[in-house]
């Protein structure tokens, strides 16, 4: 990683810590003081709805169904999201949403608290803060996981399981209007904007029209990385039966590409954006990825995956059904993740560290047996 891609992760994961400290101080206190809302109910459907989804790309990945479930039931509804700079890209891969909004860009968040809706969803599982935005915005009806001082602030406070299935988790939000859905999601749930699409074919450049395996690296922190070494041996296992691979990632995954592309695979890290690197990965057989917010791109698109898992929960996160295989050592330490929050590992991650390349090469080639 040069010197200003590393400024940049650690600027952003200070960031993050800070807001949690805020959250924790600020947002707990606000949580508990502000008046619990009167919940205005009404027959009629609603016209406008406000979602609010920060975080990373994968909630807001997964997220999509949800979203897709309340066109299906409120034809012509307008749906706000209100998100954040990092996540809120994934969003170009929902069709029908009216606007998207990122809460910190404040001329945008000001925008939204000065507009009306009939209802609003909060779809953060734990952080305070997001809930507090749900208070304060006017809607009739409120609605959000009871997760901790939180529940105070919605008409409609719902519960939340550490080990179902995220989609699940926020197709529950729905129940208080009269949707259901959860363990019904299937298929393809996104679409890669026109422009995007098209602009695959010079990306791939020789590798056009022939089949290839998508590689994304990367991952939230470094207990979820499973290395550039092995993405490469793989690539080459891979390349030595006549596949092609690509390597998809941001700016902080160049490394892993260069090492990729060493041994003669196609590195678009840091050449592509989101929607982008989605319609790569469309056009793929299949993706090899940890536990990542790509991964769960390559679930919406309808594309085959093979994903790593270790210290992240594979029963919120892990895809389902049977064009997904996921390789999980299952240690008596794993998984260690909760809210997020992963612990410093006292064994280097070992759990990631004993999946071994070959293993995942038996996965992809079976699972591209079939495609």
């Amino acid at each position: 990683m040069v010197a200003s891609e590393a400024g940049s992760a650690l600027s952003m994961k200070a960031t993050l810590l800070l807001l949690k400290q805020v959250d924790r101080l600020a947002g707990r206190l606000a949580a508990s003081l502000l008046p619990r809302p009167v919940p205005r109910e009404t027959n009629a459907p609603p016209k406008s709805i406000l979602v609010i989804r920060p975080g990373g790309i994968g909630d807001a990945v997964l997220l999509a169904p949800a979203l897709r479930a309340l066109h299906k039931s409120y034809p012509g509804v307008s749906i706000d999201i209100l998100a954040e700079r990092r996540n809120a890209g994934a969003f170009a891969l929902c069709p029908g949403l009216r606007s998207v909004s990122r809460y910190d860009v404040p001329a945008e968040f000001l925008s939204v608290l000065r507009s009306r809706y009939d209802i609003v969803i909060d779809t953060e599982q734990w952080h305070r803060l997001s809930a507090v935005v749900a208070r304060i915005v006017r809607a009739g009806i409120k609605i959000g996981f009871a997760t901790n001082e939180r529940r105070r602030l919605f008409t409609h406070p719902m519960p939340y399981e550490q080990d179902d299935y995220e989609t699940d988790s926020f197709m529950r939000l729905l129940t208080p209007l009269g949707i259901s859905g959860a363990g019904k999601v299937g298929g393809s749930f996104l679409a890669v904007p026109a422009r995007d699409a098209e602009s695959v074919d010079q990306l791939l450049g020789g590798l056009k029209g022939r089949r290839y395996v998508a590689l994304f690296p990367g991952a939230s922190i470094a207990e979820r990385r499973w290395g550039a070494e092995r993405f490469a041996s793989l690539a080459a296992l891979l390349m030595q039966r006549g596949i092609g691979v690509v390597v998809v990632g941001g700016e902080s995954e160049r490394a892993d590409g260069r090492a990729v592309e060493a041994v003669g695979g196609l590195s678009l890290c840091g050449r592509t954006g989101l929607a982008a690197t989605a319609a790569v990965i469309g056009r793929s057989a299949l993706l090899v990825s940890g536990d990542s917010g790509i991964l769960h791109i390559a679930v919406g698109l309808g594309i085959p995956t093979v994903s790593l898992f270790g210290p992240g929960r594979a029963k919120k996160w892990a895809p389902r059904n049977g064009c997904h295989t996921v390789i999980n050592k299952e240690l008596p330490c794993s998984p260690c993740t909760t809210f997020g929050y992963t612990p410093k590992c006292p064994e280097n991650a070992r759990c990631m560290a004993d999946i071994t390349e070959h293993e995942v090469e038996n996965a992809v080639l079976e699972k591209i047996s079939h495609v």
